[in-house]
């Protein structure tokens, strides 16, 4: 790295050494659409941003620092100030511009926890610049992998695994959510890779047989079994010398793990019905959506499996590369930033999509057809043939009675979405009669705890469950005598909580009595794996 990869001075450096995450402000959307993807990070040191008109500062990697200048904004700042517990406190300005926390105009302090702003808080000023407050780990640099855009620290750190991954020969694991761009990233490592040359072999794991698994992957003799006119050289001979991607890894047959295990150890296998071994150098790269760790997966094979393992972070925890994606998807359709409605991508911003990157990408399809045909896109409507995902995603559609979360793919497919009270909305509709009807009273601490070990400790899920927003959540969780705050539980009790469970955060967190992602960003902080 050098120094035209830093977007900032020497305070900021500073913080990067030291490892605390550092306030940030990155620009969703803006009139002036050469905007989108800039950041501001404060390395004061004082922990107080004042955001207005004429500052601060934004950039991108290497380029010239410029205000937000757009005449809609206020001159006097609105106040971005930590706070002791970890979490910020915002002032609106006193002014006549419309300010926007999460798609809901506020005109009051408001007090962000810790985890809200982890999960980024979206900030509209004037209805026409939108921006992401969340924390950064790590400076803003230019380093490019096709297909795998984005501007904040996650991103980042997905970029430079994706490097480091590609000049090894290493078995890679990629782990993470239906649409998260895992094949992306399989493709992008043997693009980067010394195999870029040969053709990388892919198969989905899900769509073999259980019976003729074994003669996909390894082939077979002429006569192996019925039918078999000839030999069949299989997925591992195709890939000799080149790379294969397993992908939905988690779906491989119980019968064929041990032979996959095999062939990591050692390079050989035998075809169906052959006398003899073979031997393949394919570098092998195996992804899923799926808990390996948890289920029937045989374990010595995830063990050579991850040698190098690489998360792919959902999109509902890099909520500041929203804009910067949306002025991609545009860009592919053949269209400008200009053409797509403020409100939508302020939607589009609060919404948490389940699907992902993969799902934000047909919505943008959809909306910019909607807009050629002249209609007003909305994005309930956009939505509603969106797949959820299996998985934790999934619980997004658990309850249409929400007011104050979406209700993911399938809740809004039926009903749809539900807007939010607090921002998290999919659209800017009135609620449904029978959403409102379906807001209950406020939970007990018996409630909260049982929606929380009902719901693997995820605050998204519990608060589904609930039928309370994300926000009202985060105030039960934070007046709960029994649940706790990661960064008050001693580094040594979180070393042997984790160590009991295996490694394993979800379990970890329902031990503990702590929000799972909040621990999962709290242990990687401090270097705990």
């Amino acid at each position: 790295m050098n120094d035209s990869d830093y977007t900032l001075t020497s305070p900021l450096r500073d913080a990067e050494v030291t490892g605390g995450p550092v306030l940030a402000v990155t620009v969703l959307w803006h009139p002036d659409s050469a905007r989108i993807g800039e950041q501001y990070l404060d390395g004061s040191g004082d922990g107080v941003i004042e955001l207005g008109r004429f500052m601060p500062m934004f950039s991108r990697p290497g380029k010239d620092r410029l205000p937000l200048g757009y005449g809609g904004i206020s001159r006097q700042p609105l106040r971005i100030a930590r706070t002791p517990d970890g979490g910020v406190e915002i002032t609106p300005p006193d002014s006549r511009m419309i300010f926007e926390l999460d798609g809901e105009e506020v005109r009051t302090v408001q007090h962000l926890g810790p985890e809200r702003v982890a999960e980024g808080a979206v900030l509209g000023l004037g209805r026409a610049v939108l921006l992401c407050l969340h924390w950064a780990t790590s400076l803003p640099r230019h380093n490019p992998v096709a297909g795998l855009l984005g501007v904040g620290s996650a991103a980042i750190m997905m970029r430079e695994q994706i490097r480091a991954a590609a000049q090894t020969n290493m078995p890679v694991l990629l782990l993470g959510e239906t649409g998260s761009g895992k094949e992306v990233a399989a493709r992008a490592i043997h693009a980067m890779g010394p195999r870029a040359g040969a053709p990388l072999v892919a198969v989905n794991m899900a769509t073999l047989n259980e019976s003729l698994a074994a003669v996909e992957l390894f082939g077979a003799a002429k006569g192996a079994y019925t039918g078999a006119q000839g030999v069949r050289i299989g997925l591992f001979g195709e890939a000799d010398g080149a790379t294969l991607f397993l992908d939905e890894i988690g779906n491989t047959p119980s019968v064929v793990q041990p032979m996959l295990l095999r062939v990591l150890e050692s390079g050989d296998y035998r075809p169906v019905g052959a006398q003899g071994d073979r031997r393949s150098s394919a570098r092998l790269i195996a992804a899923t959506d799926q808990d390996l760790y948890g289920g029937s997966f045989n374990h010595a094979l995830l063990r050579r499996l991850e040698s190098y393992v690489i998360p792919m972070t959902p999109l509902r925890e890099r909520r500041e590369d929203i804009g910067v994606l949306i002025q991609h998807f545009l860009a592919e359709g053949g269209a400008t930033a200009e053409e797509f409605p403020f409100a939508l991508v302020s939607d589009c911003a609060c919404y948490d999509w389940p699907g992902n990157v993969r799902q934000l990408a047909q919505v943008v399809r959809r909306a910019l057809l909607s807009v050629r045909m002249g209609e007003v896109p909305l994005l309930s409507a956009l939505t509603r043939s969106v797949a959820t995902p299996q998985g934790s995603a999934a619980r997004l559609a658990s309850s249409i009675a929400v007011l104050g979360e979406e209700g993911g793919a399938d809740a809004v497919a039926a009903h749809g979405a539900a807007p939010s009270a607090a921002g998290r909305a999919g659209n800017g509709a009135a609620a449904p009669a029978e959403a409102k009807r379906g807001r209950r009273a406020m939970p007990d601490q018996q409630e909260v705890l049982a929606a929380m070990d009902d719901n693997g400790w995820r605050i998204l899920s519990a608060a589904q469950a609930l039928g309370i927003s994300r926000p009202t959540m985060y105030k039960l969780l934070d007046e709960h005598p029994q649940i706790r705050r990661p960064e008050r539980i001693a580094e040594e009790e979180l070393r042997t909580a984790l160590a009991a469970c295996d490694g394993a955060v979800d379990r970890c967190a329902a031990q503990l009595r702590t929000p799972a992602e909040a621990l999962r960003r709290y242990l990687g902080a401090l270097g705990i794996s």
